[in-house]
């Protein structure tokens, strides 16, 4: 387990550091100058927050719940409901690169397919799969966002 932070001050204190040794995490941070040391997370960011969300600014009361019930459909509707591609190999050819992918799941079907997840835990998620109606996921995220970008900024 690890932690990977930004290089910055402001994302690094004595505590975090401290605690992270005592516990055993691995603590990494991005190199100054180099902005695509934390690509992956950016990637990974990109998809479901920045997509959805942009790159406003928000800081009122009102926006942090909006945000939270967002995130919190969010959350649901990309874990359950849209696959994804996981790379498998990387092999180099030369001047070229053959990715090959594995078949697109969800989260949700990736760790029901898992042997190291506990039964217990795939029938918490079955239950919460079977409570989730994509259309309303999706229609409850699309009227939150109407209402938050009718926020002044």
């Amino acid at each position: 387990m690890g932690l990977d932070s930004d290089g910055g001050g402001e994302f690094i204190n004595y505590h975090l550091y401290h605690y992270c040794q005592e516990e055993h995490i691995t603590f990494t941070r991005s190199r100054p100058f180099k902005k695509n040391d934390q690509a992956y997370v950016e990637q990974k960011n990109w998809t479901p927050v920045r997509q959805t969300i942009g790159y406003e600014r928000y800081d009122s009361h009102q926006a942090l719940a909006l945000l939270q019930s967002i995130y919190q459909d969010l959350r649901l509707f990309v874990n359950f409901f849209q696959p994804v591609m996981k790379l498998q190999s990387k092999v180099r050819l030369g001047s070229k690169v053959r990715k090959k992918y594995d078949q697109a799941q969800t989260p949700y079907r990736n760790v029901m397919a898992s042997d190291l997840v506990e039964q217990s835990v795939k029938q918490e998620l079955t239950d919460v799969y079977l409570s989730l109606n994509p259309v309303d996921l999706r229609r409850r995220i699309d009227v939150n966002l109407a209402r938050l970008w009718k926020l002044p900024r």
